[in-house]
């Protein structure tokens, strides 16, 4: 029997199905956990708070390279298989929980110093997973995430391409990414009908978002940011008066551009990251009034 052949026997065992609208496809290469697992360079000390175990293939192949690994799962009866059926040592933790709601900052602390995401994200809900992330950035020693090969498309792409967007741009700010490999469909089950990517992060070391109040910069950025690519057909001054409430004023941004020598007929989509981030800093200092 195969471990697809497991999977499916369980979740029949258990009354259990993969649910669409949580974007659940189970990981049942045995051969793709392992590398997987390879893949996040995990020492022998280190802890893993793993997202969306599933049935805990991924789990068990982390949890033999880990001294702790903590998974946390939305789905309270896959909890319960995993528990009572998934076969997981005695160092591995299942929570019940949502990985947009945890407190994954507390839950980092909690596990020491060294401490990595890895994770085969739930489809449906990828993009805001990753966002959560960065914010944590500064608490984890990096994240190695399985995601549709699309976001990672948009997660490493560079100005001038056609995915090139807000979610590149808070990346290539925070951290260094890494393509590892695809995993082709049938790694899967239910088999979905898109290849997934693997993809690895790196917090930087000196980015140019450090600094005490690096949280906030970033949220003060994305929205900045957001706002550039909210209608691209649309110079980035038009767009950022599109996207931003309030509007800044036309004179303002024209001025931040002439600041910064940037073409007024530029669109977000041609600038690099480091050239928005600018911008960003500059629309939200020309909003905070002097002291």
């Amino acid at each position: 029997m195969t471990l697809r052949d497991d999977v499916r026997a369980l979740l029949t065992r258990r009354g259990l199905a993969a649910h669409r609208d949580r974007g659940q496809n189970f990981l049942v290469d045995a051969g793709i956990a392992e590398a997987i697992a390879a893949a996040a360079g995990l020492s022998p000390g280190d802890a893993v708070i793993e997202i969306g175990p599933g049935l805990g293939s991924l789990t068990r192949a982390l949890a033999a390279r880990a001294a702790r690994v903590v998974a946390i799962e939305i789905d309270a009866g896959l909890v319960r298989a995993l528990a009572e059926e998934g076969d997981l040592p005695a160092h591995v933790e299942v929570i019940h929980a949502d990985a947009l709601t945890v407190d994954l900052e507390a839950l980092a602390a909690r596990l020491g110093p060294t401490v990595r995401v890895v994770g085969n994200l739930p489809y449906s809900v990828s993009t805001p997973i990753l966002r959560r992330l960065l914010d944590l950035r500064s608490h984890l020693s990096g994240w190695l995430v399985l995601v549709q090969r699309e976001v990672a498309l948009r997660l490493m792409a560079v100005p001038g391409e056609r995915d090139y967007g807000s979610l590149a741009v808070l990346h290539a700010l925070c951290v260094r990414l890494e393509r590892i490999r695809d995993v082709p469909p049938h790694g899967f089950y239910p088999v979905p009908k898109v290849t997934s990517t693997l993809v690895r992060a790196t917090p930087l070391e000196s980015g140019p978002l450090d600094g005490p109040d690096e949280v906030a910069d970033l949220l003060d950025v994305e929205r900045v940011v957001r706002a550039a690519f909210g209608t691209r057909r649309k110079t980035l001054v038009n767009a950022l008066r599109a996207g931003l409430d309030p509007a800044p004023p036309v004179e303002t941004l024209d001025a931040i551009l002439v600041r910064l020598a940037i073409d007024p007929r530029a669109r977000a989509e041609a600038l690099a990251p480091a050239t928005l981030l600018a911008i960003a800093r500059a629309v939200v200092r020309s909003r905070t009034p002097d002291p």
